[in-house]
């Protein structure tokens, strides 16, 4: 084979591989956004086999297990006639879930710094328990591998609200475009927001009977 023909048939075989590992990643995204944190696994479970988390150059251990503080409340917070929002102020690092004309929660949060994270309004459109998540770059030192990310809400394509165990520093832009929320707040809004998770189930997508809240992001 002429070394030309092989270069062309070893890049077919490139574009193949790739757009197989898109189309593998890509069935838990919206198709109304590029990617923000990307969600790798899709059955809500915590993996136990998953011992290194990789961020900013840093190994650290992964959580290992969900201690749920709130399951068993879990349908009485999602009992209301008001309507529910979270606000998100980029400027100020801070999440504020409102219902009716009070305030459920207030936090400080890491939104993007790497990739900004979008402004707009949006609806929550999935939850999931947890969920790996991998991106950035070894050149730039921007790669960070995530197993058992917990409480992942995504309210605009792979844009997200989600629990955080890689780092503490909450009130200043840390993330790759997810909103990194201490965990107990996350555990918290993860029950607390639509779709509703159905009983038994670890993962949620949001429908015409089953809404997501709303999200609005602003500096």
């Amino acid at each position: 084979m002429r070394p030309a023909h092989s270069l062309i048939l070893l890049l077919v075989i490139g574009v193949v591989i790739v757009g197989g590992l898109q189309l593998g990643i890509k069935k838990l995204t919206s198709p109304a956004s590029t990617v923000g944190c990307l969600a790798l696994t899709d059955d809500g479970q915590t993996d136990p086999t998953e011992t290194v988390a990789i961020w900013q150059g840093r190994a650290i251990a992964p959580p290992q297990a969900q201690n749920e503080s709130l399951l068993a409340a879990a349908p009485v917070l999602g009992e209301s006639s008001e309507e529910k929002w979270i606000e998100i102020d980029l400027s100020e690092q801070r999440l504020t879930a409102h219902q009716g004309g009070s305030v459920f929660l207030t936090s400080l949060i890491s939104s993007g710094l790497w990739n900004k994270t979008p402004a707009g309004e949006y609806r929550m459109w999935y939850k999931i328990r947890s969920t790996k998540m991998s991106g950035g770059s070894k050149l730039n030192k921007t790669y960070y591998y995530l197993p058992n990310v917990p409480y992942a809400m995504f309210f605009y394509g792979d844009y997200g609200i989600h629990g955080t165990y890689w780092h503490n520093n909450f009130g200043n832009p840390m993330s790759h475009g997810c909103v990194n929320a201490p965990t107990s707040v996350a555990e918290k809004l993860f029950y607390w927001v639509g779709p509703v998770l159905p009983e038994g189930k670890k993962s949620v997508r949001s429908s015409a009977e089953n809404p997501g809240t709303r999200v609005v992001v602003h500096q």
